[in-house]
């Protein structure tokens, strides 16, 4: 399957130069451009992109709020964002995880990381080390500000096995780490989590994190 990506950033020599690393991939295509984060959200509803790689800082509309945008929109459910910037600080990290991105990258990565980025994000992974998510989901997303992103109630539809998952998921483990720690098969935790993630209604792994994070089944000082 022929993964389609769409590119918003505002600066035309950036989006040729990523459009030439991802065109090295038989499996990747670019169906389009944005210059700006209106013509993102345009240009998603149009082309229905597997992966929309964001740039943060862009006129009319700025990428975080065209990443709200679009991840708001029942409809766009199957576009993932990938934000892509040169500001990589921790409250970008935050906030793109908040407006609903599946990951997030410097635009300092070579082509190959690149590549490797589209799939997992276009796969349902989110693409943050664990390092990186528990730390930076610590500290801003279970910050006592922020307002729950939904009831822990909601856990409540959750099995103790899929409470399980997701708590690891917060952690920034991937199906195959958590597998070997449970000694379980990568496919029964995938299972495990898609299924959570139907019932919380998370569009993708970094959703389960704020949700985890948020609701309190995973605690910064756990």
């Amino acid at each position: 399957m022929t993964l389609r990506v769409l590119l918003a950033d505002d600066q035309a020599l950036l989006r040729e130069a990523f459009r030439t690393l991802l065109d090295t991939g038989d499996d990747i295509t670019v169906v389009g451009e944005a210059g700006d984060g209106k013509e993102a959200v345009k240009l998603t509803r149009e082309l229905r992109p597997d992966v929309v790689i964001m740039d943060i800082r862009m006129p009319e509309m700025d990428g975080l709020a065209a990443t709200s945008e679009i991840c708001a929109d029942p409809e766009l459910h199957a576009s993932r964002i990938l934000i892509l910037t040169t500001y990589e600080t921790d409250e970008h990290v935050a906030q793109a995880l908040r407006a609903g991105a599946s990951g997030f990258i410097g635009k300092g990565i070579g082509a190959a990381d690149l590549l490797a980025a589209v799939r997992t994000i276009a796969d349902g992974e989110t693409l943050l080390s664990p390092t990186a998510t528990r730390a930076l989901v610590a500290r801003f997303l279970a910050s006592p500000d922020d307002a729950p992103a939904q009831p822990p109630e909601q856990l409540a539809e959750l099995t103790p096995r899929e409470r399980e998952m997701v708590a690891l998921v917060a952690t920034g483990l991937s199906n195959s780490e958590i597998a070997e720690r449970e000694f379980l098969s990568p496919f029964t935790v995938r299972a495990h989590v898609q299924r959570a993630m139907t019932k919380l209604h998370a569009r993708d792994r970094a959703q389960l994190v704020v949700i985890a994070y948020q609701t309190g089944l995973v605690r910064a000082d756990s």
